[in-house]
């Protein structure tokens, strides 16, 4: 039995502009979470970046149905979607991968910004 369906979404941040991970950070915080909390099928959505490296939406679904679903949709806007307008470039790769298990340690699963975001810096 598969634990999920995977999607990695990574776009380069090699030639974006100055400030662009602040940028994305206030842009998933503010509005990118919302939207995927009610994405249909989705088990958890996870924004991972190295600043000047890359950033990447990694997707799990509950069906392959789903995440094919969802690739298919996205494909078609990728190169204009919130993502690539902060970064100013399409995503780099889009690739389906197998989610072999998932473990959740004591401390559960977090909703919410990173450390990325402390309203203290």
């Amino acid at each position: 039995m598969n634990a999920g369906y995977g999607l990695a979404v990574r776009w380069s941040l090699k030639d974006a502009p100055e400030g662009v991970a602040r940028r994305l950070r206030e842009y998933v915080v503010g509005t990118s979470i919302a939207r995927f909390m009610f994405e249909d099928g989705l088990a958890f959505k996870v924004w991972r970046m190295r600043e000047g490296e890359w950033f990447e939406g990694t997707y799990v679904f509950d069906s392959e149905f789903e995440r094919d679903r969802f690739r298919t949709q996205f494909e078609a806007v990728a190169a204009t979607s919130p993502g690539s307008e902060i970064i100013g470039s399409a995503p780099i790769a889009i690739e389906d991968y197998e989610v072999v298990a998932i473990a959740e340690g004591p401390a559960g699963f977090r909703r919410g910004a990173g450390p990325g975001l402390d309203p203290h810096d």
